[in-house]
């Protein structure tokens, strides 16, 4: 037996054609390069693209300078990318062939609930009854009218602001304050935002019981109403007279009422959820 290189090694140490091909890869744009020089071409800015996409400011210019971190995963990462190459209007597989090429290959499948609930929209709802929603109207404004006249601003001097959407309604009067009776106990302002939920507009309440998170939330014609950190033990009540679009950045940390309902949806911590409710929201039954 003979110690050494065999012919085989020899002939790929020596003469193996692979070792003299030129690299073609390392010739081609990174797949954040392709996707700046589409919009560039495209003639869009990088907040144009976060408002079509969804996708947050930041992570579109992460993604541009070959940063996936902020992405939080692969398949996170997977997603954005096709979402952004969509809205520039390039093909986005052979982006998607290179990011798998650099980064390990193509993540496998999760049998699981879709990973990617960044993109979940909720559906739109069935038109409402009419004749039922007049009727529960009036009955709205009679009680409206009702607790404006007999409450008052807590004993903490805390009140709940709501974020109008397009078409503000009028202010209301200022009402004379009734002598409080000793010992009355403390209403909470959520659940005073909540009672007085008008029936002819889609009223959203955010707070933030259990911790922090990014939030931000829009009326029916993309006004923003409101985006930046909401801190443990704050709250947000939201109106449009159509429709609120919600992103909620640690969704888990998040309780949510809707049209004086509560919505008990399982967010899990750290998810991104984009959520759109209407006046019918909560769907009864």
């Amino acid at each position: 037996m003979s110690i050494g290189n065999s012919p085989d090694d020899h002939f790929f140490d020596d003469n193996s054609p692979q070792d003299e091909r030129p690299s073609v890869e390392d010739d081609q744009p990174s797949v954040g390069r392709v996707l700046q020089q589409a919009r560039i071409a495209a003639g869009l800015t990088v907040d144009d693209v976060s408002n079509a996409t969804r996708v947050r400011i930041a992570i579109v210019h992460a993604i541009e300078q070959d940063d996936f971190g902020p992405c939080g995963g692969d398949v996170y990462a997977r997603g954005h990318i096709r979402t952004l190459a969509r809205a520039v209007e390039i093909d986005p597989a052979p982006l998607l062939a290179r990011y798998d090429a650099d980064h390990g290959g193509r993540p496998a499948p999760t049998p699981a609930a879709p990973m990617f609930e960044a993109e979940r929209i909720r559906p739109e709802r069935r038109g409402p009854n009419w004749t039922a929603a007049m009727v529960a109207a009036i009955v709205a404004v009679i009680g409206f009218v009702g607790f404006t006249l007999f409450s008052g601003d807590d004993g903490d001097g805390r009140t709940t602001q709501v974020a109008e959407g397009s078409t503000p309604t009028a202010g209301k009067p200022d009402r004379t304050k009734p002598a409080a009776e000793p010992d009355a106990p403390k209403t909470d302002p959520s659940d005073s935002a909540i009672a007085a939920a008008p029936q002819d507009k889609v009223t959203v309440q955010v707070s933030a019981p259990d911790g922090r998170s990014w939030i931000s939330a829009k009326d029916h014609n993309g006004r923003l109403l409101f985006d930046g950190l909401l801190e443990q033990g704050d709250s947000k009540t939201f109106q449009d007279k159509e429709k609120i679009d919600l992103v909620l950045g640690d969704a888990g940390a998040i309780q949510l009422y809707v049209n004086g309902k509560k919505i008990d949806d399982e967010f899990q911590s750290g998810q991104v959820e984009r959520l759109t409710y209407t006046k019918g929201d909560p769907e009864v039954g």
